[in-house]
């Protein structure tokens, strides 16, 4: 297993939930939610020097059969551009179904729906990054694919 913290990011239409794993990358913790619309690559950029990030792993959005729609697409060109802002591995790790088991948790957990909303991104981020470190443990090789800089162009 690899060492140095990683962050997870969550990206949605609307917010970007962010997480943060120990320097040994066993446990991932919800770190915050960005607004889309400007100043979020800025943003994590400054996340991963400030947190002396190795890595950042970005959920893919998969349908269950595996195929990628529109989302994944986006994300995909986000990743692109975050992997250029950023001076850190980008990789994208397959996140079928994180933000729905946020929501499940997070109202377990007694959160109503308005609270729910400001941490379900973050929550959604730390959950990506969890599958991500505990597939690393499991297989040895780090999970997803690696981003290059030139997949944001176009």
């Amino acid at each position: 297993m690899r060492t140095g913290r990683r962050l997870g990011v969550d990206v949605g239409t609307v917010r970007i939930g962010v997480a943060v794993s120990d320097p040994d990358g066993t446990v991932a913790l919800p770190v915050e939610t960005l607004r889309r619309g400007g100043g979020e690559l800025r943003r994590l950029a400054e996340l991963a020097t400030e947190h002396d990030a190795v890595e950042l792993v970005v959920g893919l959005p998969v349908s269950l059969d595996g195929r990628e729609g529109r989302a994944a697409v986006t994300v995909r060109e986000f990743a692109g551009r975050l992997a250029a802002a950023v001076p850190v591995p980008v990789r994208l790790v397959d996140e079928r179904l994180t933000t729905t088991v946020a929501h499940q948790a997070l109202r377990a957990g007694g959160l109503d729906s308005r609270r729910r909303r400001s941490v379900v991104d973050a929550s959604a981020a730390a959950m990506i990054l969890q599958t991500a470190l505990d597939a690393e443990r499991s297989t040895g090789r780090a999970a997803g694919v690696p981003v290059s800089t030139d997949q944001g162009e176009g």
